[in-house]
């Protein structure tokens, strides 16, 4: 049999020791959001700014950025679809929005306005 002073320290060392192993998950902060990584987003193989630049066609453009859409317009490609609807002497391109969260294309976006271009 064991002496009692040799169960006290076993007791007081088992004691020391959870409250240490508990002591490391309380000290954490209450609110500090997850601590899983997120991946960043990436344009080909560079990250990117989502709240400043956007990738488009494999190019990362700041937000204010635009392009022509046919000859007469411009629309804003972090936001913005230039999709052609006919071709021939009366070129028209339509500029439709892209929706947030989804996978946008030319057939199932909202129109935002009307590209024409006459050739005479």
């Amino acid at each position: 049999m064991m002496p009692r002073c040799c169960i006290l320290v076993l007791v007081w060392a088992i004691t020391v020791f959870l409250s240490q192993c508990s002591k490391g998950t309380t000290d954490a902060p209450v609110d500090s959001g997850p601590w899983l990584c997120q991946p960043a987003p990436r344009c080909g193989n560079k990250i990117y700014n989502p709240s400043e630049q956007c990738c488009y066609d494999d190019a990362i453009l700041s937000l204010e950025q635009t392009r022509r859409c046919g000859s007469n317009c411009t629309f804003w490609p972090c936001f913005e679809l230039c999709c052609p609807e006919s071709f021939g002497p009366q070129q028209k391109f339509l500029v439709k929005l892209k929706v947030l969260g989804t996978k946008s294309q030319c057939h199932s976006s909202p129109i935002s306005r009307s590209c024409y271009r006459v050739n005479f």
